[in-house]
């Protein structure tokens, strides 16, 4: 045990190191000032200044969903806080373990309506797993630990630590370790055994089953075990837009992701399913549509460690409260006892579905306006990165077709914004999985409006020799909303042109933004340039290289399921018939 008088500052810089910190995302101010002093001396933590609080948020986002690790940020009170709103957002909605630090105004001075004051731990609490407010200096191991702990077991997700300004000047005896007491915390991860024996006599006597598989099988790290179970058994999987690459996508069992903008066999598989195993997924509106008409005749095996998801939104003859990984590890030792070798009879389910995969393969259609098509851009980036790559993509039509035409085959490979859908994310997000992955190739894959949220954060990337590629797939527009425009709103394009990429006028010119930045930038315009734009990105390691690729701005994400409808009515292509109209 650790005994000696530090500062609350101090107690907070030491505990991060005690707790195996090694990087932290952040950007000083009058509230915090007291904990950058010594930070500043700290030999095991590197301080990255980022250029907006936000960045400093999804940086310690993609660090932590590259990495497994706990991700920090700090910030200082007031507009510092409530910048990171955003980022502990995402991170909540997503799962991913974050601990957010915060200075605020003296504790005398709380309450007052003090300069920079803002109630963050007010604000973040629908958004947290906990918020802390610190005000004696004492409390400040304790706090950071439990913090820590509390973002990092059960499901993971962000914590916020709001410590006054006056806690982090005061003396103090520091201990360590604390004692940390959370009698209201305590996770459940281990299954209960007849839930297990419920599970696989369920599997055993499907006909049509299909594993559903969510980010939580990422967070857990189960890929292992999924892929065991899938072995095992013979059923399909379909793998979530927060589970690609939990899943290899080159795996024969792999159907793809299903839901809005999923493949025909994993949206059609879902649908015409007579039992559904769903693993650290939680039902979300854009994988199941129309909640009353998805999945009508399927039974439910809903795994996940919060008790809260399972029955939320379906209803689960088999729920099973427990980490992913522990409960598929058992699973899979009893269903290997009790099948021996032999694999259920899924032949007549196999040969439908190898039907709808000769039918309804996953393509698209060139564009006829001259200009790249982005589909073909980014498959060619995941062709030439390969699966050892990581890729953190923005929110719109980019994100659908990185997540559609990039073949992922590992975990931690494939970081968006999820559930938030939080343009802005993918640059600072691929900084902090770079800082955290620093010998994978890190690419950013962006849209022109998501990058002009966040481009200040290339000037962090540059000063601190983090050579990040960004891909800018530049079709001048907000694509995803214009996409509605075209298809709910009679071509009405109500403001979603931005003027990025057009022939008469380029505001940015992204190239020379990149240039500015000391990055190195160069714009694609022909097919035949492609590969070789993305070939000296990869060979490009001494600054960030920026992309701009201009693609056509008709070009649309298909397949697709409009919002609210069933998955009945998935459509392949714009102009086809909705593919189960009336057709078995």
């Amino acid at each position: 045990m650790t005994n000696e008088i530090l500062s609350g500052a101090q107690a907070i810089v030491r505990s991060l190191e005690l707790l195996g910190i090694d990087v932290i995302f952040g950007l000083p101010g009058g509230a915090i000032l007291p904990t950058y002093d010594p930070l500043m001396d700290s030999k095991k933590i590197r301080h990255i200044l980022v250029r907006h609080e936000q960045g400093a948020g999804h940086a310690a986002e993609g660090y932590a969903s590259a990495t497994g690790r706990l991700g920090v940020c700090i910030a200082t009170s007031g507009p510092g806080a409530t910048n990171l709103v955003t980022a502990i957002a995402d991170a909540y909605m997503d799962s991913v373990p974050l601990l957010a630090i915060t200075g605020q105004v003296a504790s005398t001075s709380i309450g007052t309506d003090a300069f920079q004051e803002a109630d963050i731990v007010g604000i973040t609490m629908p958004i947290t797993k906990h918020s802390f407010l610190v005000t004696k200096a004492a409390d400040i191991p304790e706090v950071i630990a439990s913090a820590t702990l509390i973002a990092t077991t059960g499901r993971p997700g962000p914590v916020l630590v709001d410590i006054a300004k006056d806690a982090q000047n005061e003396k103090t005896e520091f201990i360590w370790p604390p004692k940390v007491d959370l009698p209201g915390y305590k996770p459940v991860t281990k299954p209960h055994g007849k839930q297990i024996q419920a599970a696989a006599a369920l599997l055993q006597e499907s006909k049509k089953p299909i594993l559903y598989v969510g980010g939580g099988i990422v967070r857990s790290g189960a890929h292992r075990e999924l892929l065991e179970l899938a072995d095992l058994i013979g059923a399909p999987v379909t793998t979530t837009l927060m589970a690609r690459g939990a899943f290899p996508d080159s795996h024969p069992a792999h159907l793809g992701m299903p839901g809005m903008h999923g493949t025909v066999p994993a949206v059609t598989a879902l649908q015409k399913s007579d039992l559904i195993v769903a693993l650290g997924a939680r039902f979300d509106d854009r994988v199941t549509g129309h909640v009353k008409s998805f999945a009508p005749n399927a039974k439910v095996i809903h795994v996940d460690i919060d008790p809260a998801e399972i029955g939320k939104i379906r209803f689960a003859e088999v729920p099973i409260v427990g980490d992913a990984k522990e409960v598929l590890t058992e699973l899979n030792d009893l269903l290997g006892k009790e099948l021996r070798g032999k694999k259920p009879d899924y032949s007549e389910w196999w040969s439908f579905l190898n039907g709808l995969r000769e039918r309804y393969p996953l393509g698209f259609t060139e564009p006829t306006d001259g200009k790249l098509s982005p589909q073909h851009v980014i498959k060619r980036i995941g062709e030439l990165s390969g699966p050892e790559a990581v890729f953190a993509a923005g929110v719109g039509q980019h994100q659908m077709w990185s997540a559609q035409f990039i073949k992922y085959e590992r975990p931690n490979s494939w970081l968006n914004s999820g559930g938030a859908g939080t343009m802005g994310y993918s640059v600072p997000a691929a900084m902090g999985a770079k800082v955290g992955q620093p010998d994978r190739l890190v690419w950013a894959i962006d849209g022109d409006g998501c990058f002009q949220m966040t481009n200040q954060e290339l000037a962090t990337c540059m000063i601190n020799n983090i050579p990040i590629k960004v891909a800018i797939i530049n079709n001048s527009s907000l694509g995803m909303v214009r996409q509605w425009q075209t298809l709910f709103y009679n071509e009405r394009y109500s403001n979603t042109d931005l003027h990025t990429g057009t022939d008469t006028i380029m505001v940015p010119d992204f190239v020379k933004l990149a240039d500015a930045y000391g990055c190195l930038g160069i714009r694609v315009e022909k097919e035949d340039e492609i590969d070789a734009a993305i070939k000296l990105a990869i060979e490009t390691n001494d600054r960030p290289v920026v992309i701009d690729f201009i693609v056509g701005r008709d070009a649309m994400v298909w397949p697709m399921v409009a919002a609210g409808l069933s998955n009945d009515e998935v459509q392949y292509a714009r102009d086809a018939a909705p593919i189960w109209d009336g057709e078995e």
